[in-house]
């Protein structure tokens, strides 16, 4: 397995994306457990969640709870694994998504999702969606505070912007350790940020790398190259696609979502696949 540097510390290449095991259409509990353990396994010390991981209104925090569990009863050491949360986006219940980046809130949100995983201190906390009704430096003065009262030992954002970016790593103090923002073969409108997180040092951890969970299993039908690239190494196009996103910068940890053991392990290998110049040029566009 690759690795890559988060804040100073080394972490697998690729991380595991919490969601699908949390919201609608989620497997039961023990084969959520199983994907986990079937992530550590295969080599993987990221895993990614948010407190509005969750489908019912009354179990916030389910995928915390569940990542929390799953680490509890892994049979062997899982201190190495790094849990990376989000506050800021809420899910009532109904299926809608609402903002709140209030810092009283998110200050408050943090300590909850602390409570629900564990530890003396979240390893990762990220500001998960800019909310329009509040100055985004009043939100990112939130997370300052939450590390200068050792609440979480790293902050990151989600949703941002370049410009952003460049407000929030001010506000931290040069702090700003990950950017979290939608990026896939079917959504490149992120590539000016994960650009500037290559030049800057910043890990950037695509969301939705596959094209989220109901394209993934498609997306070497709808994007041929990817497909044709994976019949000739004798790989899925998943494999292929993740590799890709590897190779476009050292920063880059692409975080896809998984609720089946044979899911992760196959996004796991994309950590050992080379891809030619030529071939990444193809995936890029730019031959």
């Amino acid at each position: 397995m690759q690795q890559r540097t988060l804040g100073g510390i080394t972490v697998s290449a690729l991380g595991l994306g919490g969601m699908p095991m949390s919201i609608e259409g989620r497997p039961d509990e023990d084969r959520s457990i199983r994907t986990i353990h079937a992530a550590i396994d295969a080599g993987i010390t990221l895993i990614d969640t948010a407190d509005a991981y969750h489908r019912d209104a009354d179990e916030v925090g389910h995928n915390e709870v569940l990542i929390a569990k799953a680490l509890a009863t892994y049979g062997a050491d899982s201190s190495s694994v790094l849990v990376a949360t989000k506050g800021g986006h809420l899910r009532p219940g109904d299926g809608s998504w609402t903002l709140n980046g209030r810092p009283d809130y998110l200050k408050e949100a943090a300590k909850a999702s602390l409570k629900r995983l564990g530890g003396d201190a979240i390893d990762l906390y990220q500001y998960h969606r800019p909310d329009p009704e509040v100055a985004y430096e009043d939100s990112i003065g939130a997370l300052r505070d939450l590390l200068d009262e050792g609440v979480i030992r790293m902050a990151g954002i989600s949703n941002a912007t370049v410009d952003q970016i460049r407000q929030a790593n001010e506000i931290l103090g040069g702090r700003l350790v990950s950017v979290q923002n939608q990026f896939s073969p079917a959504f490149r409108s992120s590539e000016d940020e994960l650009r500037y997180c290559g030049e800057n040092g910043i890990a950037f951890l695509p969301w939705s790398p596959l094209g989220g969970i109901k394209k993934a299993g498609g997306l070497g039908e709808h994007f041929t190259p990817f497909q044709e690239i994976a019949d000739r190494h004798g790989v899925s196009p998943q494999q292929v696609c993740l590799a890709w996103e590897l190779a476009l910068s050292p920063t880059v940890l692409p975080i896809p979502g998984a609720s089946r053991p044979e899911s992760v392990q196959d996004s796991a290998r994309a950590s050992d696949l080379e891809l030619s110049a030529d071939e990444i040029g193809t995936l890029s566009g730019t031959k």
